[in-house]
């Protein structure tokens, strides 16, 4: 009765509302009895008395659920039989008991029944569209079927065949879902329940059709994504593996290889659906275009990283792109020719595309090329596929342009070796397909067939077959070729020897006969075009507007006319001359400030490269635009492109570039990159409007304005947006991995982005950010333009130099120097960002590379680089100054940079300790030396020092004395010698002083140095080690020392090593170089000129070097015509005295000093007279420290000056005689002309009467100072009235010849002359001296001539002297009088070198006849050397001496 109620209750739904299940029923029961020890056998009963009633098997199947997890299970009481958690023991014995009442097996009952509550939970489907999935309610059934069906799986109670065979019965009814979660709850695997079925061709029907309803389904609900997925995935993984296992052996039999058939077959049915689909071009929007899509995802990496461990996913890959690219082969070659264009990567459909990527990560690129020959070789193929496959390689593969290049290479010999046709046409195809993809990946079209045909090398040169075989597959190809290829074959033809140029010449014609007939003329082919360009014709005039800017930027970029355009001028002149110049010299308003249209034109027009003519029409249309602007110039209408297209096309790149980032963010999709990447560089180029064969890799170089680095506004905002999105990528790819397991995207970003067309622009922009805005970038900034850096200089070797201007480097940069560049530590903020970059960049390089691969490291980070993270971080942090007691092994600090509180100095320290960067520091190129740092600190500004004063000070301390004195040479120290150190300071303060960097145009800058800027500590520091080395030895024990100051060998080495020659530019540079020694020495002790005597000996101080470089050097230097400058001269007189007070014998010392001024270095003497009123007061004041007379060679120049003054005094009570004091002669003939420049000329006539000479040396060394004063006011006139000078040599001259002292002998002065003639020499600076005939020809008007023709030495002089004075004029030295004549009427007829030179060419003429027979020795000698300057000169002397044949000869006495 019990039972009966029950089943009552079980069977009937009307009875309580609603049908109540098994687990309830049982629980009721269990609340209404009361727990009791007979209880149990009672219950017992009951139930399997209801369960032996008329039951329906499968709906109990569906109404008993699985356990509830929330509640447990009860242990005790005498309910412990009533287990929710096994509700199948209950049903299985149900199951038992009606198995042995109908008398069938319990396994095929328990099967049956299974399968048709299988099939009732498919059928009960809410919604009829839903297809393959089932819903909620469907779910939970089925999961508590598939839980009962394990437990009778278990016991033995359910046969897996029995139930395969059920459902293949009602197989529409099944759905997809419930099939895969048999396989899930391991009830049934997937492939016995195919391989149950006995139509093979209806399982693969069944399967099509519910893997297309899946992926339909996928793409178009979002809330079962997760397990749609996972059930794609299931099947691909079986279909692959199954389909594609290697059987072999006995076990090779039909049964084995049903599943591989059934695998197979449907793969190969997607894949057709799939292909068919997008030949079909169906709309995105389509269930099929979503279907294909779905699919082609399940082809993924993460589903075929699940069966690494098999070859199965490679055969797969291998059979699948057998099947693509044989897949309706019914496109023709000729198809091909014409059509190729339209089948590049980016022209491609990208699901396409996409599975070309997923089959690709299968296989290795040698792979892949070899089964791509290998079908080429075996299938017919459908091209379209063939050649897309070909563009997806090159984009995706790194190293794919070298294997296509060999394979290509191998093919074309092939086919020259067997004169194959299909290998001819798979290299042409091949080829052109992958220049498509633009010189990034492939070298163009036209470079290929230059360098494959171009030259005797080529495999058609082999023979005159060859040839033949080549010109007819060439002709056989004209009918279908695109413009483009014929006109390169026709610009670049392959050689051919002359026996057979007929063939090349036949070619050509039907070249251009099919050019006519398309109307495309070879002449109008563009300068930069693009064979990948979608347009096989573009008008001249719109082309030659495209070649115009393009050549613009080349120019703006290298400063010089692009080579394409020179060719043009030449070869294609038609298309330059009709089209390319019009296109330049469009009217326009000319700027103020002219721009690079400017140049370019004015560069052209120098290179005779425009017509006169139309440079004419030109110029006169710009000032006729200038006077008058056009209307539609006013309403802004001058704008070469439109905006609107502008702007899409930005919109476009900006577009990509957002879909690289997505993809970035996901590491699912890493394997997309390379393909995105190659979508960007095709957008690039729209936006900028460039083209990929535009002859940019010609450039050899870049040329960069350091003052003024501009951009267009196009071209900043699309490098901005290449440099946001690599920053922007680099920090997504770090925070899913190091550098090291990012792949390979960011090269490829940068070799794609920044090729040879926008490096220029790269360049400048970054010029501009790291250069004047570096500390104002972010964290994220600094490391992508650090990761920048790294992967340009990974391609150092194939980009150009680069080179800043102005002021232009002594030599071009490569990419890893130019960042080395931009990178100051003039102040704590650059400093900083210095400190910013280099870890950054350091970290970055050191992360990507292995140890493995140093050359990287050494491609990649430059040496100037790694000094000046060496240089901050021990200038910075004092921690970093003593040697580290344990390196750091740990990672490189790349992870902690890339977060929002990033601690560079952390990160920075970090990297000094860690082992790797140790390791690099050793190698010699990264050794950070004494120079390195005097340079660096050289460039600091102490005003904005991150280092107080005291802490700067302290820091040079350490790093001289303590660190690189000590240091040995080899890894650039001093080996501990202090000169060495001193040496390298001056040395490396000169050449700074002397470059671009003492120079900065942007700051406000510290000059020191006679307006060089630099850290005025660091002269402070060669202060300080020049004094120490006065209280010491000069060379360190064990080395003899040197003779002579340290500073004087730099001196003459630096000397020697400068340009010789009296050119402007050499001699300018040697007076800067002398400029640079002048303010060094005066700013040491003056010590260093005299040299320092000990007190005990009593030796005369050595002054030999700093004679010689004042008879050498500083002679030529000053201005003044006989004395040095003041600060020169008084330098020395310091050094005398202090060298004095540290000699036992003051006057001694002085007298020894100063004797051996007036033989080997007279001009300190002739300087103190110069500057006698201004040194007179020092000397005096000091010497009475001594407390003794002053010395007599003192004593001798203060009584030379005062006789001079006393001779010039205009006193009448004076003496009517003045002679000189005691000494050289030339000392008071020095004190007088230096008395009488001050004076005036006004009584040097009186004095000249007053003066009593016993020789006459002091007149004719007076009269020589006057001629050097003359020369000086011709040369720089602020040091004098030339006439006035002019007037006191008259004066002196009127003298001489009254007193008839012989003079000309002053005129031919050699360095081979001994006494008087020696000492003047050495008294005049050598351009003075070069200049005595322009002296010798000024003073004619006042020449005696009649005494003078008398002289029989006066010819000879006068025509050495004219013929030296042509010799001037010229080599361009008497320029200088030009300059000086055209200031007044009065100098016009005075100075004018030409007027000098006919007045003394007429004086020669006219004096030659009244000259005496001696006056004609030597001339023949004379004339030999110089006499074609004046033949007229020449012949009048030749004639004359002619007609003297029998006059003895005689020799002038030389006074000298």
């Amino acid at each position: 009765m019990l039972g009966s109620r029950a089943l009552a209750a079980a069977s009937d739904p009307g009875s309580g509302g609603r049908r109540r299940t098994w687990a309830e029923l049982l629980a009721g029961r269990a609340r209404r009895q009361k727990p009791g020890p007979e209880r149990g056998p009672q219950v017992l009963a009951a139930a399997v008395q209801l369960l032996r009633r008329h039951v329906d098997l499968s709906q109990l199947l569906l109404e008993v659920e699985g356990p509830a997890p929330a509640e447990p299970p009860r242990s005790r009481g005498t309910d412990g039989w009533m287990d929710r958690g096994s509700p199948g023991a209950l049903v299985g014995s149900a199951l038992r008991d009606r198995a042995s009442r109908l008398g069938v097996p319990v396994a095929v009952l328990s099967s049956h029944t299974v399968a048709s509550s299988f099939v009732q939970i498919c059928e009960a489907h809410a919604e009829p569209s839903r297809g393959v999935l089932l819903d909620p309610e469907q779910r939970k059934k089925l999961s508590s079927l598939l839980e009962i069906t394990g437990h009778l799986l278990a016991h033995s109670m359910f046969s897996r065949l029995t139930f395969c065979q059920e459902l293949w019965k009602v197989q529409d009814s099944l759905l997809l879902e419930a099939v895969w979660q048999l396989q899930i709850q391991n009830i049934v695997s997937l492939q016995e329940l195919l391989e149950s079925h006995s139509d093979m061709q209806a399982v693969v029907a069944w399967l099509f059709r519910n893997l297309r309803c899946l992926c339909e389904q996928t793409e178009d609900t979002c809330q079962h994504v997760d397990t749609t997925r996972a059930m794609l995935s299931d099947f691909v993984q079986m279909f692959v593996l199954r389909g594609f296992q290697k059987i072999s052996g006995p076990r090779r039999n039909v049964e084995a290889e049903q599943m591989p058939q059934i695998a197979v077959a449907v793969l190969q049915r997607m894949l057709l659906f799939a292909l068919e689909t997008l030949a079909a071009g169906v709309q995105e929007e389509s269930s099929a275009h979503k279907a294909v899509r779905c699919w082609l995802s399940g082809l993924s990496g993460h589903t075929f990283r699940r069966m690494v461990s098999t070859d199965s996913p490679k055969r797969f890959s291998r059979h699948t792109l057998t099947q693509i690219l044989t897949h309706r082969p019914v496109l023709k070659v000729s198809d091909a020719v014409q059509m190729q264009r339209d089948w590049s990567f980016a022209r491609t459909h990208p699901l396409l595309t996409g599975l070309y990527r997923r089959l690709f990560v299968l296989l290795s690129p040698e792979e892949l090329l070899g089964h791509l020959q290998e079908v080429l070789e075996t299938h017919e193929v459908n091209w379209q596929h063939v050649l897309s496959c070909v563009s997806t390689m090159v984009i995706c593969f790194p190293g794919a342009q070298r294997l296509v290049t060999d394979w290509v290479t191998c093919l074309l010999a092939r086919a020259f070796e067997s004169f194959d046709l299909d290998c001819m046409v798979t290299v042409f195809l091949v080829v052109r397909q992958a220049a498509l993809e633009g010189p990034s990946v492939f070298p163009s079209y036209a470079d290929w067939f230059q360098a494959s045909f171009g030259s005797s090398r080529g495999h058609h040169c082999g023979s005159k077959k060859a040839l033949v075989f080549l010109f007819k597959f060439l002709s056989d190809l004209v009918p279908f070729e695109a413009p483009r290829y014929l006109q390169v074959h026709i610009l670049h033809p392959p050689l051919v020897p002359s026996k057979y140029r007929s063939l090349l010449t036949d070619y050509i014609s039907l070249a251009k006969t099919r050019l006519a007939d398309l109307k495309v003329s070879v002449e109008n082919m563009g300068l930069y075009e693009d064979l990948s360009t979608a347009r096989d014709v573009t008008e001249p005039h719109s082309q030659a507007s495209q070649d115009v800017e393009k050549a613009l930027q080349v120019f703006e970029h290298t400063g010089k006319i692009p080579l394409a355009v020179m060719e043009a001028s030449i070869f294609r002149r038609p298309y330059y001359v009709s089209h390319f110049l019009p296109a330049l010299l469009t009217p326009r308003v000319i700027p103020s400030a002219p721009d690079s249209r400017v140049a370019f034109i004015e560069s052209l027009k120098r290179a005779d490269k425009i017509p006169s003519s139309l440079y004419s029409t030109y110029r006169q249309a710009c000032s006729a635009a200038g006077e008058k602007k056009p209307t539609n110039a006013a309403l802004g209408m001058e704008v070469e492109a439109e905006p609107g297209c502008v702007e899409g096309s930005l919109g476009l790149l900006t577009a990509a570039l957002q879909e690289l980032r997505a993809a970035m963010t996901d590491p699912a999709q890493y394997d997309v990159l390379s393909a995105q990447i190659a979508v960007v560089s095709e957008r690039l180029h729209s936006a900028l409007g460039l083209s990929e064969d535009d002859g940019s890799s010609k450039v050899s170089k870049i040329q960069l304005s350091a003052l003024a680095p501009k951009l267009e506004l196009r071209e900043q905002q699309v490098v901005d947006l290449l440099l946001t999105s690599l920053c922007q990528n680099l920090m997504a790819a770090s925070s899913f991995a190091p550098p090291d397991r990012q792949g390979s995207w960011a090269a490829r970003f940068v070799t794609t982005t920044c090729g040879r067309s926008l490096l220029p622009a790269v360049l400048t922009r970054l010029y501009q950010l790291l250069r004047h805005q570096g500390p104002s970038l972010s964290a994220s900034h600094v490391l992508g333009l650090a990761a920048l850096a790294v992967h340009l200089g990974e391609s150092r070797s194939a980009l150009p130099e680069v080179h800043m201007g102005p002021p232009v480097p002594a030599r071009g940069l490569s990419i890893p120097e130019f960042f080395s560049s931009l990178l100051t530590c003039r102040s704590k903020e650059s400093s900083l960002f210095c400190l910013k970059f280099c870890t950054a960049t350091i970290s970055y390089a050191l992360c990507k590379f292995s140890p493995q691969s140093c050359d990287a490291w050494y491609s990649c980070l430059s040496p100037g680089l790694i000094k000046k993270f060496q240089f901050i971080v021990l200038r910075l942090f004092s921690e970093a100054r003593y040697p580290l007691s344990v390196e750091d092994t740990a990672s490189l600090p790349w992870r902690p940079l890339c977060l929002p509180s990033a601690d560079w100095q952390r990160a920075a320290l970090c990297l000094w300790r860690q082992r790797a960067f140790r390791e690099l520091l050793k190698e010699k190129e990264f050794h950070f030396t004494y120079r390195d740092w005097v340079q660096l600190e050289l460039e600091t500004h102490p005003e904005v020092d991150s280092l107080s004063d005291i802490e700067r000070r302290d820091f040079h301390q350490w790093a001289i004395r303590e660190h690189f004195v000590p240091m040995p040479a080899a890894a650039g120290g001093c080996d501990g010698d202090l000169e060495t150190a001193c040496t390298v300071l001056v040395n490396v303060l000169m050449d700074f002083c002397q470059s671009s960097r003492s120079c900065d145009h942007s700051e406000n800058s510290d000059l020191v140095l006679g307006g060089y800027m630099g850290n005025r500590d660091i002269f402070s520091r060669l202060q300080e080690m020049a004094a120490d080395l006065e209280q010491g030895p000069v060379a360190p024990h064990g080395r003899a020392p040197s003779r002579g100051h340290f500073l004087f060998r730099i001196f003459r080495s630096r000397l020697q090593a400068l340009a010789g020659g009296w050119d402007t530019a050499s001699r300018l540079q040697r007076q800067r170089e002398l400029l640079m020694y002048k303010r060094i020495l005066l700013g040491l002790p003056p010590s260093v000129l005299v040299g320092n005597p000990r007190a005990e000996q009593p030796a005369t101080p050595d002054c030999a070097e700093f004679f010689h470089l004042v008879n050498s050097e500083l002679r030529n230097l000053g201005s003044h015509g006989g004395a040095l400058t003041h600060d020169v001269t008084v330098h020395f007189f310091r050094g005398l005295l202090q060298a004095c007070s540290r000699s036992r014998d003051p006057a001694l010392t002085a007298n020894q000093i100063l004797t051996a001024c007036q033989t080997e270095c007279p001009l300190v003497l002739t300087s103190a007279l110069f500057w006698w009123l201004r040194l007179e007061p020092e000397l005096l004041c000091r010497w009475r420290c001594f407390q003794s007379p002053l010395p007599r060679e003192l004593q001798r120049l203060r009584d030379a000056w005062q006789f001079a003054s006393s001779l010039l005094s205009p006193d009448t009570e004076s003496p009517d005689t003045v002679s000189p004091t005691s000494g050289p002669a030339w000392v008071s003939a020095a004190a007088l002309h230096f008395a009488i420049q001050q004076a005036g000329k006004g009584s040097l006539r009186r004095g000249l009467e007053r003066l009593h000479c016993p020789t006459e040396e002091l007149l004719v060394v007076l009269f020589f100072f006057s001629l050097m004063g003359l020369l000086s006011t011709y040369l720089t006139p602020h040091a004098g009235n030339c006439l006035t000078a002019l007037d006191v040599c008259a004066e002196i001259l009127g003298c001489l010849e009254k007193r008839k002292v012989p003079w000309l002998p002053l005129f031919q002065l050699t360095e081979t002359d001994a006494g008087l003639g020696h000492l003047l020499l050495l008294l005049a600076p050598d351009q003075h001296v070069r200049l005595l005939p322009v002296a010798f020809y000024s003073l004619l008007s006042y020449f005696d001539e009649d005494a003078l023709t008398q002289n029989d030495a006066f010819l000879h002089i006068a025509v050495d002297m004219y013929l030296r004075l042509l010799g001037l004029f010229v080599a361009g030295e008497t320029g200088v009088l030009s300059t000086l004549a055209s200031r007044t009427q009065e100098l016009q007829g005075q100075c004018c070198p030409v007027g000098l030179i006919t007045k003394a060419r007429l004086f020669l003429l006219q004096s030659i006849p009244r000259c005496s027979r001696k006056s004609f020795s030597n001339m023949a000698e004379l004339l030999a050397t110089r006499g074609d300057c004046d033949p007229e000169v020449s012949a009048a002397l030749l004639s004359r001496q002619r007609d003297m044949r029998d006059t003895g000869l005689s020799q002038e006495p030389c006074l000298f």
